[in-house]
């Protein structure tokens, strides 16, 4: 029998996490090394520093200073850390219906790699073929 409740915080995490591990090889390390968490939604303070009044608007955020901006000079702040947000996600995937899962995460978590990495819309492109 299917499971009638939607996936929970650590079955998208590990739709992420498979993702990440599907990488190409030279990228798939380093990701590996960004923390990954997953909460229902962003923090209401979080929300307010970026003027984003509803919370299902933001599925994903990183956090952290991309590779290319990094310095020896930096004083770390914690780890980078990609954020995925559960409850807009699955809001997001339940009103598209034509899409996976698995598939719109894993397309969260590259945009918010992209980010880690300093990727170019093209460099995005040719990892997550979204359109195809």
């Amino acid at each position: 029998m299917d499971n009638p409740l939607p996936p929970d915080a650590e079955s998208i995490a590990a739709m992420a996490r498979a993702c990440i591990d599907g990488l190409p090889p030279p990228f798939a390390g380093p990701a590996r090394a960004v923390a990954l968490r997953v909460a229902d939604f962003a923090d209401d303070a979080l929300l307010a520093e970026m003027v984003i009044a509803d919370p299902f608007d933001l599925t994903g955020l990183y956090d952290g200073i991309p590779l290319t901006e990094k310095s020896v000079l930096d004083q770390p702040h914690g780890p980078d850390t990609i954020w995925l947000f559960r409850r807009p996600i699955l809001d997001e995937w339940a009103s598209r219906g034509d899409v996976g899962l698995a598939d719109l995460v894993a397309h969260v978590t590259v945009h918010e790699l992209a980010h880690h990495f300093g990727w170019s819309d093209a460099d995005i492109a040719r990892i997550d073929r979204w359109w195809e």
